[in-house]
C-alpha cells in the first residue's frame, strides 16, 4: 500500500461544499475505511462520489425498512426537500470543470414497467432517463453498459463487466461513470525524477520513480485526538479550482488507519482552512492504481443488509411488477500520477435483479424438504438431498 495517503478532493470554486456534499464525503470515508480495514498492505482506490450517485438512485426507488436503512448509511435522503437539487446542482458544478466529466444512467428491463414518481425522480435530481435493455440476452447486455462507462470516461474503462456478469434475472442497473484529467498548475521536472526506495507498511522495500518539485504549496501540521502528528500538502492542478491533497504522518512506523479512521468532511474543510503558503520541496512517487472490487461486503458492514435480499428488499418505488433487490455493487478504479498531472476514471454500478420472474424452478443442487401438517404446522418428515437416489 502506498505509505502516502493520497486523498483527491475535487473543491468546487463557486459554490463551497453544500450539505449534500458533505455528507456524501462522510459516507465514502466510512465506505474506505472499511476497504482499507481489510487490505491493510494493499492499495486501495475509491471514488465516493460514484458509490454515493448510485445508492441515492437505488434509494429514490427504495420504501420501507430499505429506505430508513440507506438514508441511515447515507446520511441523507433526496426526498428531503431540496436535496434533489443539491444533486442536480453538485452535477452542474462537476461537469462545468473542463477537466471532469461525469454522467448517471439507468439500464432496465425492457418488458419491467417503471412508476412514474420513479422516473420524474431520476430526472429531477440525475438529469437521467431509463434506457430499456434485453436482460434476457445478458451478453449483449454487459457490451451496452460497457460501452456507455466507456464513452463516458474518455475510453480509459473499456471493459466494466466482465463476460457472466449478468444474468436473464438481471432487471436493472443504476451506473455512475466519471472521468478526471487535468494538468499539474506547476508540472514536475521529469530530468529531477530519480529512483528512489519506497518503504511499504510490511516492512519491505521496492524502487520507485519518485517526482521532486520545489515550489509554494499550501501546507500545514495537524495531530488526531489520538495524538498522531501528520502533515497535509495541497498541490494545485491548472485553473486552481481542483487539487490534491496528501497526507502522511510524521513517523514512518505510524500506519494510514490512524489517520483514515479520524477522517471526517470537517477534517477535510479545516485542512483547507488552515493551511498556509509555504516554499517546500515535494518528493512524490509517479504511480498507476487499478482496481476493481465488489463493494456488497463494506456496505453490509454498514448496515445495508436489507437491500441485499429478496425477502427484506423494498424497492416498490421502482416498479411493483416485481420484487427486486441488488445483487452486488461494482466499482472500476484507474487513476495514473505522473510529472504532466492526473487522469483518473471510475465506473460504478448497482446491480438489481429478481427470481419472481422465473417460470422454472430446477432442484440441481442440494436442496432440504420438509413434510409437514399444515393444520398443526407439525413437521413429520425433513431432510436434505445431496445424492439422489434413484429407484
Amino acid at each position: 500500500m502506498l505509505c502516502i495517503y493520497i486523498f483527491l478532493l475535487l473543491t468546487l470554486s463557486r459554490v463551497g461544499l453544500s450539505s449534500l456534499q458533505e455528507k456524501q464525503t462522510d459516507f465514502g470515508l466510512k465506505v474506505f475505511l472499511q476497504l482499507s480495514q481489510d487490505s491493510m498492505d494493499k492499495n486501495v482506490v475509491f471514488s465516493p462520489y460514484g458509490l454515493a450517485s448510485v445508492l441515492s438512485m437505488a434509494q429514490l426507488g427504495a420504501a420501507g425498512n430499505t429506505h430508513k436503512a440507506l438514508t441511515a448509511a447515507l446520511g441523507f435522503s433526496l426526498r428531503e426537500r431540496g436535496l434533489s437539487r443539491q444533486q442536480r446542482l453538485l452535477h452542474r458544478d462537476l461537469s462545468s470543470e473542463e477537466w471532469v466529466e461525469t454522467a448517471s444512467g439507468v439500464m432496465v428491463e425492457r418488458k419491467m414497467n417503471l412508476e412514474k414518481g420513479y422516473r420524474r425522480a431520476l430526472a429531477k435530481a440525475f438529469q437521467t432517463h431509463p434506457h430499456q435493455v434485453d436482460f434476457t440476452k445478458p451478453d449483449h447486455a454487459v457490451s451496452i453498459i460497457n460501452s456507455w462507462v466507456s464513452d463516458h470516461t474518455a475510453g480509459a474503462i473499456p471493459v466494466f463487466l466482465e463476460a457472466g456478469s449478468l444474468s436473464d434475472e438481471t432487471r436493472m442497473v443504476l451506473l455512475n461513470a466519471l472521468h478526471f484529467q487535468a494538468l499539474w498548475k506547476v508540472p514536475f521536472d521529469p530530468t529531477l525524477t530519480q529512483e528512489r526506495i519506497f518503504h511499504c507498511p510490511n516492512g519491505s522495500t521496492i524502487p520507485v520513480h519518485m517526482m521532486r518539485l520545489t515550489s509554494h504549496f499550501n501546507y500545514g501540521e495537524f495531530v488526531t485526538n489520538d495524538g498522531v502528528d501528520y502533515d497535509v500538502i495541497e498541490v494545485p492542478y491548472e485553473g486552481d479550482s481542483l487539487s490534491m491533497l496528501l497526507v502522511s504522518p510524521f513517523e514512518p512506523e505510524v500506519p494510514l488507519s490512524e489517520l483514515s479512521a479520524a477522517l471526517t468532511s470537517k477534517k477535510i474543510q479545516q485542512w483547507t482552512t488552515e493551511l498556509r503558503s509555504v516554499k517546500r520541496r515535494l518528493s512524490m512517487p509517479r504511480f498507476i492504481l487499478d482496481s476493481e472490487v465488489n463493494l456488497k461486503q463494506a456496505l453490509l458492514n454498514l448496515g445495508l443488509r436489507d437491500m441485499f435480499s429478496l425477502a427484506t428488499a423494498d424497492f416498490t418505488r421502482i416498479t411493483t411488477d416485481e420484487r427486486l433487490c441488488v445483487s452486488k455493487v461494482l466499482q472500476r478504479v484507474k487513476i495514473e500520477v505522473n510529472e504532466r498531472g492526473t487522469k483518473g476514471a471510475a465506473g460504478t454500478a448497482a446491480v438489481m435483479f429478481s427470481r419472481m420472474a422465473v417460470e422454472e424452478i430446477t432442484l440441481d443442487r442440494p436442496f432440504l424438504f420438509f413434510i409437514q401438517h399444515k393444520h398443526t404446522g407439525a413437521i413429520l418428515f425433513m431432510g436434505q438431498v445431496n445424492q439422489p437416489q434413484q429407484q
